[in-house]
């Protein structure tokens, strides 16, 4: 799998860099402006797989029709519906691809954010390794970060490096990672507001979605309960995880939902069935003309005919 996400970050992370090198070192900022350029490549994807799922809505009246047809027989049913899906030219798995290599793309840009030290300073492999296993191992390159900026661990081969990248976001170090305490007005830290932010935004971006899918399709199943489990489980890891990855997750959420809802929009199901309903209509039409001038045609030539005789 690692090796997978390495064919992916280097490059990414040469983009990741250069945005830094743009902001003078400033990682907040770089890491914003790489999650709006990520997500703009992605807009393809996510407008193919809106298609397939509006493809999907205009044959379902048909699938129930054959569901009622066959009833428990799912062999003939199995071989109905791929012949429906054959004569609609809808893919069956057409709304998935899309769907799995966003989902790799994400997985693989969340690798990214959290090891700056291998794609953003390229620091040796095994140095890295030697400082996690200083720090009772299995410690994310923020976090060793946050060590050697603390002192815990001393690693030259690092620590030169750290000053050529500004980890800070509004005097946040995004290198730290929450540590929870119900006594919040003795024991809280500014680094909170980062996993607050990031379910915040979460929030607000789901909201804005659900909204929007009732608009346009009013008998779609209440989604409230996903709607607000999704988030509370990031803010709950969120205090688990550098301050660096939860502002990722924010800038995800912000910019992922708004061109989300921008493809809902202009690629929804009415809109869409409208437009190929068009075009539909416009191939009849176009037919209908070629007909009737192919009859004229014919009508024009009876007539030369029987003038000439």
């Amino acid at each position: 799998m690692q090796t997978i996400f390495n064919i992916i970050n280097i490059p990414l992370g040469w983009v990741l860099e250069t945005l830094a090198g743009l902001f003078g070192g400033n990682f907040a900022a770089s890491v914003f402006f790489f999650t709006l350029l990520a997500n703009i490549a992605l807009i393809p994807l996510s407008i193919k797989s809106q298609k397939s799922s509006v493809q999907q809505t205009r044959i379902k009246p048909k699938l129930d029709d054959l569901k009622k047809r066959y009833g428990d027989d799912k062999q003939k049913y199995s071989e109905a519906m791929q012949k429906l899906y054959q004569e609609e030219g809808v893919s069956m798995s057409g709304g998935c691809l899309p769907m799995i290599l966003r989902l790799v793309l994400m997985m693989s840009i969340y690798w990214l954010i959290m090891s700056p030290l291998t794609y953003l300073m390229h620091i040796d492999k095994s140095v890295i390794t030697e400082a996690a296993n200083q720090l009772s191992g299995n410690k994310s390159e923020l976090q060793i970060i946050e060590a050697i900026r603390n002192g815990d661990i001393n690693f030259p081969e690092i620590s030169s490096k750290l000053n050529d990248i500004d980890f800070s976001f509004f005097g946040i170090d995004l290198t730290q990672s929450p540590k929870f305490s119900f006594d919040i007005f003795h024991d809280a830290q500014l680094i909170w507001i980062m996993p607050v932010i990031a379910f915040l935004a979460q929030m607000l971006t789901s909201a804005l979605s659900l909204m929007m899918q009732k608009k346009i399709n009013p008998d779609a199943p209440n989604m409230m309960g996903m709607m607000l489990t999704m988030p509370l489980i990031s803010l709950v890891i969120g205090f688990t995880l550098p301050g660096g990855v939860t502002f990722y997750w924010t800038c995800s959420s912000l910019i992922g939902g708004i061109i989300q809802i921008g493809v809902q929009q202009f690629y929804g199901p009415h809109k869409m069935l409208s437009r190929q309903r068009l075009k539909e209509l416009n191939k009849e039409c176009d037919f209908e003309e070629i007909q009737l001038k192919k009859a004229a045609s014919a009508d024009a030539s009876d007539e030369s005919v029987q003038t000439g005789k």
